[in-house]
């Protein structure tokens, strides 16, 4: 691997011009993050729809799990900033975590009302 920047001549150009000149190195470290991050912004624009029947369709067809995620991310984020705003539980959370405990009910709190069932892939919803 070292042979490749010992011997390229345009490696040895590259460094040398970023080693003598400020303004060389400040637009090369400006295009290295510039220009992956405009054609990453790109493709995410391109393969990014917002297609109503391709998203209803996916709906239709999503499994249970996927379902229940869906349902109790909000629900999370919710608990989440309560406590945020209320400065609730935050040392305990702050211990429980490190100890890989929670500080509110799993089934009730956290799951949302989701119940698992013996086999773990089948959520299902307490009424």
């Amino acid at each position: 691997m070292s042979a490749l920047w010992e011997k390229s001549s345009t490696w040895r150009w590259l460094v040398r011009k970023t080693r003598d000149s400020k303004r060389f190195f400040f637009v090369f470290a400006t295009m290295c993050g510039v220009v992956p991050a405009v054609i990453g912004y790109g493709v995410m624009q391109i393969t990014n729809s917002r297609n109503e029947q391709l998203e209803a369709q996916l709906r239709k067809t999503a499994r249970p799990e996927s379902l229940g995620m869906f349902a109790v991310n909000p629900e999370r984020v919710n608990i989440l900033l309560g406590d945020i705003e209320g400065k609730l539980f935050r040392a305990l959370r702050y211990v429980g975590g490190f100890k890989g405990s929670s500080a509110r009910l799993p089934s009730v709190r956290i799951l949302g009302g989701l119940t698992v069932s013996k086999s773990p892939k089948i959520l299902s919803r307490e009424l």
